[in-house]
């Protein structure tokens, strides 16, 4: 749309004759989403839905350092009950444990983090012992 307004002509008349010519045209068949109902029309209204809608898209996270390591301790912790080997599980601790002993020493912005770093040797035995129950039951 290079066209300029024409002087004399209201604003508005003018972008309806853009948009009615663009429609005529079939300009917007070819958009995403033509014709289908909007999302979620009966949410409440939020200015930032576009913003929330691109972060959730793009798998962007806001939460604070402290509670992004907090998810992924958890995640850490449901990555060693799928682990199939002792070295997968030191492996895992090992690298949650580096960013936990990092957030104590330099605390960065956020809530507390409330954690201290997974007791290796102990997790090994409960991962251990549940390999064990697991085989039992299964034979």
């Amino acid at each position: 749309m290079t066209e300029r307004k024409p002087p004399g002509v209201s604003f508005e008349s003018w972008v309806d004759k853009q948009i009615r010519d663009a429609t005529e045209r079939g300009d917007f068949t070819s958009l995403p989403g033509f014709g289908k109902p909007l999302p979620d029309d009966k949410a409440p209204y939020d200015e930032l839905w576009w913003v929330k809608s691109k972060m959730h898209r793009e798998g962007v996270s806001v939460l604070p350092p402290t509670l992004a390591l907090r998810k992924e301790a958890e995640d850490a912790r449901d990555a060693v009950d799928r682990a199939t080997t002792e070295s997968e599980v030191r492996r895992i601790l090992t690298g949650i444990n580096e960013k936990i002993t990092a957030a104590i020493l330099r605390p960065p912005p956020g809530p507390p983090l409330g954690r201290k770093p997974f007791d290796i040797d102990a997790v090994l035995t409960e991962w251990r012992e549940a390999r064990a129950k697991d085989r039992r039951v299964e034979g």
